[in-house]
């Protein structure tokens, strides 16, 4: 019986051919040399952890969505990273313990989830990221989200936007302005984010109800929160945004949902989500939280630019290549090569340069355009 799926991939992953592949690695080596620039040093943890360590070091991990299995050596549960975030956490807490504080750490690696979100079946993305342990101050805000900005647009993204978010918002008023019964706080949290003002009164989250407006360009949903916070509970919080908003406004679009939780469970008093021009969805999100086991704050951004290295690979420029006939000057095409010429070099009388991508071809010393 002839085998007709072997070829096949699992639903969810795909390969990156030419040109994707080269769009791929530009927009992560762009990325990366701005993070370099802003001296976050680069970490590779490994594909491949024990699923204790990945599930415990930070809340929000979802067990559930990491492909586990047995590690034939310890008899151990091992899972494939679903988060890079976690093992810079871990990184941080072992092997940089001793580091000096702030500590500024990048990293850039393929991450993989037992099934995609909602309905993208993507099941394998890039991340590519930063994260400054030791801190989560005001001042490490606006460096994250500043960096993050000129990261996506080194790396080609136009027309950024920046939505920032309160995750803690709910705790910091029930806890005394706004008081809510110990039952009530997810509740009332669950119907602020999915914008539900019916379910929000039915939780017993009446008096949040303007929240719902405090949402839009930063300048008047951060003046609708600070009419909503009559009793100065959010001041604090109300003048870091502004801070923030102050060094990077000049960078991008700012806009304000300060109920937001999606996709923030586990950070604490502030968190953001990257957008671009003509990129469906979300190119990325960051935040304040703090690395569990060692309780140490930290603030970083996780980038998912996927959709960005699938617009770019589109529009991508037709290299400059140049053919080696046989019998070249090998000297000769090694010094082109030295000053940025790529190279195709004749396996045979019957190579044909035009088949095969070039632009030029090598005659005697000389490039010349066919």
């Amino acid at each position: 019986m002839q085998d007709t799926d072997r070829d096949l991939l699992p639903e969810g992953l795909e390969d990156r051919l030419p040109p994707d592949a080269a769009a791929a690695a530009r927009v992560t080596r762009a990325a990366l040399d701005v993070l370099d620039a802003h001296g976050y040093d680069r970490v590779q943890p490994p594909v491949i952890e024990f699923e204790k360590s990945m599930a415990s070091r930070m809340a929000g991990v979802q067990p559930r969505r990491m492909f586990r299995f047995v590690d034939p050596a310890s008899l151990r549960t091992l899972a494939l990273r679903s988060d890079i975030t976690v093992q810079v956490g871990r990184i941080a807490a072992t092997g940089l313990a001793d580091a000096v504080r702030p500590l500024r750490l990048c990293y850039a690696g393929q991450v993989v989830t037992i099934k995609g979100a909602g309905l993208d079946p993507t099941r394998e993305r890039l991340q590519l990221g930063a994260e400054l342990i030791g801190s989560d101050s005001v001042a490490a805000a606006a460096e994250i989200v500043a960096v993050a900005i000129e990261a996506l647009q080194v790396a080609g993204a136009t027309g950024i936007s920046v939505d920032f978010t309160l995750p803690d918002l709910v705790d910091t008023l029930a806890e005394k302005a706004l008081p809510l019964e110990a039952g009530s706080i997810e509740a009332v949290r669950r119907e602020l984010d999915a914008k539900d003002a019916g379910g929000l009164v039915a939780a017993g989250g009446e008096a949040y109800l303007p929240l719902l407006y405090a949402i839009g360009p930063f300048e008047t949903a951060i003046a609708q929160l600070a009419a909503f916070d009559a009793g100065g509970a959010l001041a604090g919080r109300i003048a870091a945004l502004k801070e923030i908003a102050a060094r990077v406004g000049g960078m991008a679009r700012l806009t304000l949902d300060p109920s937001e939780r999606h996709g923030f469970e586990y950070q604490s008093w502030f968190g953001f989500t990257l957008y671009a021009e003509g990129i469906p969805g979300a190119l990325g999100r960051g935040g304040t939280y703090r690395i569990l086991g060692k309780d140490e704050p930290a603030i970083g951004f996780s980038l998912y630019p996927d959709p960005l290295i699938d617009a770019l690979a589109g529009s991508e420029a037709r290299r400059d290549t140049l053919f080696l006939p046989l019998g070249h000057d090998a000297e000769v095409a090694a010094r082109l090569r030295a000053v940025g010429w790529r190279t195709v070099a004749a396996l045979s009388e019957e190579d044909d340069a035009s088949a095969l991508g070039c632009t030029h071809r090598l005659e005697g010393t000389e490039a010349v355009a066919l």
